[in-house]
């Protein structure tokens, strides 16, 4: 599966959780229940998985940790928050260079319609 085809899912998938629970829930909460509903679309996920940093030549584990990795190929960063701010997708761009994934989605679940709180940040070329 493609990074944008999973990147479909995701979206469905965040936009439902929304629609059902509204915003001000927790982050951890939205994490938790967008993991299990993007693995019964058949999508291998992985929560709070620890990305090293290396710096040179020495890897350091006190890195990141990303919310959410989706097949191995797209990263989630989960907010809850009122408003969005520019370091938070800096953060995500980051990571995506770390990691060396080219694609990731900040989903803010804070916002009163979440279509506007889902940002999309590629790290390179995306292959369809």
């Amino acid at each position: 599966m493609t990074e944008n085809e999973i990147g479909t899912i995701v979206v469905d998938g965040a936009l439902k959780i929304h629609k059902a629970l509204g915003p001000g829930l927790l982050e951890v909460v939205y994490e938790a229940i967008l993991a299990r509903q993007l693995e019964k679309s058949g999508l291998a996920t992985q929560r709070q998985v620890m990305v090293p940093i290396n710096f040179e030549g020495v890897s350091y584990d006190e890195g990141f940790r990303a919310d959410i990795i989706v097949g191995g190929k797209v990263i989630l960063e989960l907010k809850s928050t009122e408003t969005v701010h520019p370091v938070h997708k800096k953060q995500l761009l980051t990571y995506l260079k770390l990691t060396g994934l080219k694609l990731g989605y900040l989903l803010n679940f804070g916002e009163e319609l979440m279509k506007n709180g889902i940002t999309r940040i590629i790290n390179g070329e995306i292959q369809s």
